[in-house]
């Protein structure tokens, strides 16, 4: 094998300039790559660490995140404990103990009640604002709130609030009306 093939062999093919290098399977990635590789956000990545301390970046200057294979093959596994088979994170945290720190791959499904408290965990959680939201399951899709109509106003008189506290009043009332409207489709879909 010639010098330019084994250096070809340590590069991307994806990156079209080929000037990106591939990592060994063994290497230690930055908490980005994680994030990208695992599709986790890496504040959740960094939110685990304080849950699971079996999760030990080594961390170099700076604060520098560099995660082991080991790392990253247990934090796949929590994210497929979580999000995939229903677990919440006392949940985990308590397998983590029974397993010495270790996830065996032949972990039982979550029990109906550690089912039912990882949902209202995850209703509980309040939404990113860069993550889309998805429709519940079940519910018919949320209707845009409708901007409430605008009536003409004369100028404030003494004491009255000025355009801008005004417009901020009136779009207050239209996210309340919105969110009431909301409210009364769920109660109407109780039983």
């Amino acid at each position: 094998m010639s010098g330019s093939d084994a250096l070809a062999d340590h590069f991307d093919p994806a990156d079209p300039k080929g000037a990106k290098p591939r990592k060994a399977p063994n290497a230690f990635r930055t908490i980005s790559e994680v994030a990208d590789e695992l599709h986790i956000p890496q504040h959740v990545l960094r939110f685990w660490e304080t849950r699971f301390p079996q999760v030990k970046p080594l961390k170099r200057g700076g604060g520098r995140r560099y995660y082991r294979p080991d790392d990253i093959a247990l934090l796949r596994r929590i994210s497929d404990l979580l999000y995939i088979q229903g677990y919440t994170i006392k949940g985990v945290q308590r397998l983590l103990r029974e397993g010495g720190g270790k996830l065996s791959d032949d972990i039982p499904p979550p029990t109906p009640d550690e089912q039912a408290e990882a949902e209202a965990e995850r209703a509980a959680a309040p939404p990113l604002d860069d993550e889309p939201q998805l429709p519940m399951p079940g519910l018919p899709p949320a209707a845009p709130p409708a901007a409430p109509p605008r009536p003409a106003r004369a100028a404030p008189r003494a004491g009255e609030p000025a355009d801008g506290a005004r417009a901020e009043a009136e779009r207050l009332r239209a996210v309340l009306a919105a969110t009431l409207r909301e409210l009364e489709a769920l109660r109407a879909l109780l039983p």
